[in-house]
């Protein structure tokens, strides 16, 4: 597919060209189709930064697009909630929340779609029915599910307008110098590693992101946090509480490594089975006014079994 850049497109950013005329991919689409070299300006490939000039000839090669519905797979799933018009479910460590390259399986859409045929709002297509958010896959806890359009909608309005109040554990490395502060820095793509985001200070087309921290206990070279994110980025925990000195625990992409073992907790060389082998974050609670009752909901998702194992280590250990 090839278009050719018009005078009044001087100066676009080539990913915005291109959801502009391919609007049946979103910019993460396009952005992964630019870093697997599926776009050419001119013969030749290009950054999805990159600033196009009139005349030029843009070539996009079709991404391979999702499925058009998940496979509905019979996977447990834990209910912290559930109404005629929405769930929350706790999400386990290591699910995807919906189908993507590499992941068409064991996904929280094929579960739900097991649990709840039929019964799940559509607004955000086959492959995504009743999700209004999500978490990374190596981060467990509550999500919340539509079960009709209407509802989803409303849901979205809270999240669009900060009414829904999320909350965050986190065991994270070395210790910041407040007990509590807002981070307010823009996220962005990173400009080589395409699984990263980034802080962008000043790209204009980096977007705004706050999060509230506050210090639940310090140890000697990890600390407890809780975290209240304001705004709803990629990976916005994870790079902002890096960016401060303090990187998620086990977060190999903005940390130090993937796992961690007992040995090493202890203060000792690695060795032995690890303890924790997956990011130390978890969403642990959901607050929200029912968008039909008006009912102020407060759902608790219970600290899952290894932060919570691990956190005992770190209590007898690094006191």
């Amino acid at each position: 597919m090839t278009q050719t850049v018009e005078v009044n497109e001087s100066g676009w950013r080539l990913d915005l060209y291109l959801v502009h005329h391919f609007p049946q991919y979103s910019r993460m689409m396009i952005r992964k189709a630019i870093q697997s070299g599926l776009v050419q300006i001119d013969g030749r490939g290009g950054k999805a930064a990159y600033r196009l000039k009139p005349g030029q000839c843009v070539t996009l090669t079709p991404p391979e697009v999702p499925r058009e519905a998940p496979q509905a797979e019979n996977i447990p799933l834990d209910i912290l909630y559930e109404d005629t018009d929405l769930i929350v479910v706790n999400k386990p460590a290591g699910m995807v929340v919906h189908p993507s390259r590499g992941h068409w399986s064991g996904t929280l859409v094929s579960a739900l779609a097991w649990h709840f045929e039929g019964q799940l709002s559509s607004v955000r297509g086959p492959c995504r029915p009743g999700i209004v958010h999500r978490l990374d896959r190596d981060t467990s806890g509550a999500i919340l599910v539509a079960k009709n359009d209407m509802v989803h909608g409303k849901l979205a309005t809270l999240f669009q307008e900060k009414r829904v109040r999320k909350e965050y554990f986190a065991i994270a490395w070395g210790s910041p110098n407040l007990d509590r502060d807002m981070i307010d820095q823009p996220i962005g793509p990173h400009a080589k590693h395409h699984e990263k985001m980034a802080i962008l200070k000043n790209d204009p087309d980096a977007k705004a992101a706050q999060t509230f921290y506050e210090v639940i206990e310090r140890f000697r070279g990890v600390t407890t946090i809780r975290t209240l994110p304001k705004t709803g980025r990629t990976h916005q925990i994870r790079l902002h509480l890096a960016y401060i000195g303090c990187p998620v625990l086990c977060d190999m992409l903005y940390g130090r490594q993937s796992q961690i073992t007992l040995a090493e907790m202890e203060g000792k060389s690695p060795s032995g089975k690890p303890l924790l082998t997956r990011q130390a974050l978890h969403a642990h609670r959901l607050a929200f006014e029912h968008p039909l009752t008006g009912q102020t909901l407060e759902i608790v998702a219970p600290i899952p079994e290894d932060l919570r194992q691990t956190l005992k280590v770190i209590e007898s250990n690094r006191r």
